[in-house]
């Protein structure tokens, strides 16, 4: 598997701590930014990782920013993104159950690197349901993209 992630100055801390563990679990990771504790912009990095989902160039994306908010705004204004804010195991588990998200976003404020690690990991294993209702509803997600 490979993952896109990114984020801004606010988690750039989780984001260093993130990248080593993903390896180890066999994780190609590609890093597209923030390269620093420096004042940065959410959107940048948020929209480099949802682009690299969106063109099949990784299978999945993390953005991390302070809250998870705007990172999570910023991916799903790219086309083909179903980004998911996640700050417990259970919305991590749902949202690849019924949604089928293809970007985790994460605030670095919210959640300690343990638990942020415990939902990637929910979030990267568990696979879409493939139910009939969920796909319709992703399917009706779609038509939203498309007006």
């Amino acid at each position: 598997m490979k993952v896109a992630i990114g984020s801004d100055h606010g988690a750039f801390d989780l984001k260093q701590d993130m990248i080593p563990w993903l390896k180890e679990k066999g994780i190609e990771v590609i890093d597209k930014g923030c390269d620093s504790h420096d004042s940065c912009d959410y959107p940048i990095y948020a929209r480099a990782v949802a682009e690299a989902v969106a063109d099949g160039s990784v299978d999945k994306g993390i953005v991390l920013c302070t809250t998870g908010i705007g990172a999570s705004i910023a991916a799903n204004k790219v086309k083909g993104i179903r980004c998911a804010l996640c700050h417990n195991e259970h919305t991590a588990q749902m949202t690849r159950l019924h949604n089928d998200s293809n970007v985790l976003a994460m605030g670095a404020a919210e959640l300690t690197p343990t638990l942020a690690k415990r939902i990637a990991e929910i979030w990267l294993d568990t696979e879409f349901s493939g139910e009939e209702k969920h796909a319709r509803r992703i399917r009706l997600i779609s038509e939203i993209e498309e007006g």
